[in-house]
């Protein structure tokens, strides 16, 4: 009981400063910083999609509430989209727009999980993931993953099974997944699903970066297999696939019985999500789909270039590098700090790799679609040698 002046036990376990800046240090000894810790893209969305062209007389009503659910006319053009990508059609009733999937998750989190409960989050993680989840007093069960997969040895059901617990509700899935960049098997998602059907588990399917994926067929959505359609819940952003992340538009879809319930508490947490931004998402959906599809080549060739120029494996998709730097650690440290200082000293800012993961201390996560390519190629001479030169 947090009487004055202490505040919930769930509250103190969420940084304030998901990413660690080291932005004041890169500023003060060089003319350039380059932002490659921040997960966002350097391109500007299409003309219909931009905040400036939203306009009260194109729009009546463009700056009162928006219905609680949202738009008509925006999850018509997000049903038409889904229909286009994933072939499936959506039901309107089981729709809610959300202020970005952030808002998305959190509310879900909200209306299945109790104080004490526990949610399978494979690591790394979007890092929010595992704040949103803490701040309803539960706890996300940290599970490398997508970093082992590669591992002759390493089995995904079983590794899954053992931090099943009485109290696990849900089962977070993330493909394309960030920050490791990796495009999940058919293989794996079985394993991993059956995994959720044996302990009725719910499905946090993640799909952030549905349309950010190189060199490959698009990605099946999970949301759709027969097998967990009656317990799936997607979350869908245009932050990343538009460019519009400051938009804070994002779709959440699932069951009737946990989409009512969604409805009524999106009524006591945002209402609606931003008006105007509804009819920027409009834009981006219905004007945007050539701008997307030129991204993912853009991306790719970042992505690529990136990868090639600091030795590691090339992305699969998503908008990240993530690299292990254990050999650029002096023997005795316990994680990436000082590395993560050396590149502020040459102007480049990258993230912890312990925001993705309590396992991730000595990794580190690059954004390769902050900046345009010609940054990125200069950030990458400035890193490049202290990437490939380990610590003797």
């Amino acid at each position: 009981m947090p009487r004055f002046p202490n505040t919930s036990n769930h509250a103190r376990s969420v940084s304030d400063r998901v990413y660690s800046s080291l932005a004041e240090r890169a500023r003060a000894r060089n003319d350039e910083v380059f932002p490659l810790h921040v997960g966002d893209t350097y391109r500007e969305p299409v003309i219909a999609a931009r905040a400036e062209s939203q306009r009260t007389v194109e729009h009546p009503g463009l700056h009162a509430y928006a219905p609680v659910r949202g738009e008509p006319a925006l999850i018509d053009a997000f049903i038409d989209y889904v229909q286009e990508r994933h072939d499936e059609t959506l039901d309107p009733a089981l729709v809610q727009v959300m202020s970005g999937a952030t808002a998305g998750l959190s509310i879900v989190c909200q209306v299945l999980l109790d104080p004490g409960d526990e949610v399978l989050l494979p690591s790394p993680f979007w890092p929010l993931s595992r704040g949103i989840i803490a701040t309803k007093g539960a706890r996300a069960v940290q599970v490398p993953f997508y970093t082992r997969l590669g591992e002759p040895d390493f089995d995904p059901e079983a590794t899954l099974e053992a931090a099943v617990t009485d109290r696990t509700v849900a089962l977070y899935i993330n493909t394309p997944n960030t920050p490791s960049g990796r495009v999940l098997s058919p293989e794996t998602i079985d394993a991993m699903l059956r995994v959720a059907r044996r302990h009725d588990l719910w499905v946090f399917c993640d799909e952030a970066y549905e349309e950010i994926y190189f060199d490959r067929e698009p990605p099946a959505a999970i949301w759709k297999r027969s097998e967990i359609r009656d317990r799936a819940i997607a979350f869908h952003t245009l932050s990343k696939s538009y460019g519009i992340a400051g938009a804070r538009i994002g779709f959440t879809h699932g069951p009737e019985g946990l989409m009512a319930a969604v409805v009524g508490l999106q009524t006591f947490h945002t209402y609606c999500a931003p008006h105007p931004m509804q009819f920027a998402a409009i834009g981006a959906l219905r004007e945007g789909r050539g701008w997307a599809e030129e991204g993912r080549s853009l991306y790719a060739e970042a992505g690529y270039l990136a990868a090639d120029a600091l030795g590691v494996p090339r992305p699969q998709g998503g908008t990240f590098l993530f690299l292990d730097v254990s050999r650029h650690l002096e023997p005795n440290a316990s994680d990436c700090t000082a590395f993560l200082e050396r590149c502020a000293d040459a102007g480049v800012l990258l993230t912890p790799g312990a925001s993705c993961g309590a396992d991730y201390a000595r990794w580190v996560r690059l954004c390769f679609t902050s900046v345009p390519r010609d940054r990125l190629e200069v950030a990458l001479q400035r890193l490049s040698p202290l990437v490939r030169t380990p610590v003797v």
